[in-house]
């Protein structure tokens, strides 16, 4: 099992244009659904982005500084030199330039997170397999 995926970022965008925003909202739940994963929680998003659609957005601009705070958290569990964009995210989604909030996200996770959270997962399981067996 794949805790993060890695996906192009390009795709995402075009995806979420042509959808008329449909599937961004889908792209924001596996990116929070990931970094939930990766900080070893249990996963919030379905309601992050129920939350974001009654409030009309209200809650979104607080989810910006929430993924930054849970991925700045999962840089320092898996042992990444300290990331903090937290504000940042939520200034760019208070400016309405949200999807370039996603598209760093998903950027930092194809080329940082992505690869130490499987590999660490990887190594887990193969760890509770290989102590029971004789």
């Amino acid at each position: 099992m794949i805790l993060m995926e890695k996906r192009s970022i390009a795709t995402c965008i075009i995806l979420s244009i042509v959808t008329c925003g449909i599937y961004l909202y889908y792209w924001v739940y596996k990116i929070m659904e990931s970094l939930y994963k990766a900080n070893n929680m249990e996963s919030k998003a379905g309601m992050d982005i129920l939350l974001s659609i009654v409030t009309l957005g209200i809650y979104g601009i607080y989810l910006y500084y929430k993924m930054g705070k849970l991925e700045s958290s999962a840089y320092q569990m898996f042992g990444l030199p300290a990331r903090d964009d937290a504000l940042l995210y939520l200034i760019l989604g208070l400016l309405s330039y949200g999807i370039i909030c996603w598209a760093i996200v998903q950027n930092n996770i194809n080329n940082d997170l992505a690869d130490r959270v499987n590999a660490a997962y990887t190594q887990h399981v193969q760890n509770q397999g290989g102590g029971g067996q004789m």
